[in-house]
C-alpha cells in the first residue's frame, strides 16, 4: 500500500450532515456528491449517508450524466438523482434506463421536445438564472417557458432551481436580488396553475446565511466536507474537516551549508540540516505554488517545505531532529497540537478549499475510517 493516502473520516462526514439537516428544519436536503464528492469518493460517501436511514439525504446532486450513472449502477441508493448539466437529447435512453433527473437550460429544448420517444415522462428541473449569467432560462422568460414546457407530455417538471452567485460573499444584497427574482418566479407560476415542483436554491453559503432561501430543498456542497465556503460566511453551524493528507518519510540525508535541493535551486541551505523526503508531488495535487509556502505536521512538531514540490516528491527541512524513516507526517489534517487545512494551503494559494480537495489525484489512495 503507498504510503501517501487520503483518509477519510465518514463520521465527520455524516456529522456535517446532520448539523446541514437539524440547520434546515423542515426542507429537504439534497447532498452534492459532484466530482468524486469534491474529491472524498462519491460512492463510499454516499454508502455512509444511506447508513444514516430515514435521516439519510432525500436527493442526491451530480454535475455529470455519468456521475449520475456510475452511482446507479452502484445500487446504493434509490433517492432521486439530479444531474446539473444540460439535457442533451441524445443522452435521453440512459437518463430513462437509469432513472436520472435532468436540467432543462435551453429555450430550445421547447421545439426539440417533439423528437423525444420514450414510455414515460423524463423527470426534470429547470434551471432559472436569476443573475449567475452561467446556465438557466433568464428569470424575466422562465415563467413563459415553464408554462410552455409543462404542457410537454415527454417531461415531468420536477423541480425548479436557481443558483446563488455571492451567497458566500459578506454582502448579500446581490444574493437576496436573486432570491427575489425566483420567488417572483415560483409565485406567478403556482398564480397560474403550475405546482407540484420542488424549489431549491440555498448552496452551503445560503445555509449558513440566508434561511429565508432554504425553500422545498436546499443543496450543500462544500459543507459536507466541513469547510465554510468562504472567509466572508458566518460559522453558524458546526463543520468538521472530512479529508486529511498523509505521508511517511522515505530518507533522510545531512546537507552542508551552501548545497541547494531540489530543482531550480530554490532552496540553498545556510547551515547543514537534516532533509527528509515524502513520496508525495504535484501530480498527487500538491501544487507548485506550495515551493517553499508550505508546511507539515511530524510528530506534533510544525516543519518546512523546502525546494521545488516535483511531480512525485516533495523535501522538508527537519533541521536537527532525528527523525527516522517511515515516520508518519501529516500534510492535511491535525495532531494534539497543530492543525494545517485545506484553508492554509488556500491562503498561500489565493484559492478556495474546493480546489484543494478536488485537486487530490485518483493516485492517491482514499482509506475510510469511522
Amino acid at each position: 500500500m503507498r504510503p501517501t493516502y487520503a483518509l477519510i473520516n465518514l463520521s465527520h462526514l455524516r456529522y456535517n450532515f446532520l448539523q446541514i439537516r437539524k440547520r434546515a428544519k423542515n426542507s429537504k436536503v439534497m447532498t452534492v456528491v459532484k466530482a468524486d464528492a469534491y474529491g472524498h469518493g462519491m460512492l463510499e460517501c454516499v454508502k455512509a449517508y444511506e447508513k444514516l436511514g430515514k435521516r439519510a439525504p432525500d436527493y442526491y446532486g451530480v454535475a455529470l450524466l455519468e456521475e449520475a450513472i456510475e452511482l446507479r449502477k452502484a445500487k446504493l441508493t434509490k433517492k432521486p438523482v439530479l444531474t446539473f448539466s444540460p439535457f442533451r437529447l441524445e443522452e435521453i435512453d440512459d437518463y430513462v434506463k437509469y432513472n436520472i433527473e435532468a436540467t432543462i437550460c435551453s429555450e430550445n429544448m421547447l421545439s426539440k421536445a417533439g423528437r423525444i420517444k420514450t414510455g414515460r415522462p423524463l423527470p426534470v428541473h429547470v434551471n432559472v438564472d436569476t443573475g449567475m449569467g452561467r446556465l438557466g432560462i433568464h428569470h424575466s422568460r422562465a415563467v413563459d417557458f415553464i408554462k410552455k414546457f409543462a404542457s410537454k407530455k415527454q417531461f415531468c417538471i420536477t423541480g425548479c432551481y436557481t443558483h446563488f452567485a455571492t451567497s458566500d460573499e459578506a454582502d448579500k444584497s446581490y444574493a437576496n436580488l436573486q432570491l427575489k427574482r425566483f420567488q417572483q418566479v415560483v409565485t406567478e407560476l403556482k398564480n397560474q396553475g403550475i405546482t407540484g415542483f420542488i424549489t431549491h436554491a440555498a448552496n452551503s453559503g445560503a445555509i449558513l446565511d440566508m434561511p429565508e432561501s432554504y425553500l422545498d430543498m436546499v443543496r450543500p456542497g462544500i459543507s459536507l466536507y466541513g469547510y465554510y465556503p468562504s472567509l466572508e460566511t458566518s460559522e453558524s453551524i458546526s463543520l468538521k474537516p472530512v479529508m486529511s493528507i498523509i505521508s511517511s518519510i522515505s530518507s533522510v540525508k545531512k546537507i552542508s551549508k551552501g548545497e541547494s535541493v531540489s530543482y531550480g535551486r530554490k532552496f540553498i541551505t545556510n547551515r547543514p540540516t537534516n532533509i527528509a523526503s515524502l513520496p508525495v508531488g504535484y501530480a498527487d495535487g500538491i501544487n507548485r505554488l506550495l515551493t517553499n509556502e508550505m508546511q507539515v505536521i511530524i510528530e506534533d512538531k510544525i516543519f518546512n517545505q523546502v525546494g521545488q514540490v516535483t511531480m512525485d516528491r516533495i523535501l522538508i527541512n527537519i533541521k536537527n531532529h532525528n527523525i527516522r524513516e517511515g515516520t508518519k507526517v501529516i500534510l492535511i489534517g491535525k495532531s494534539q497540537s497543530n492543525i494545517i487545512t485545506a484553508w492554509t494551503w488556500s491562503k498561500i494559494l489565493n484559492t478556495i478549499p474546493y480546489e484543494i480537495t478536488c485537486n487530490i489525484s485518483k493516485r492517491v489512495p482514499r482509506r475510510y475510517t469511522e
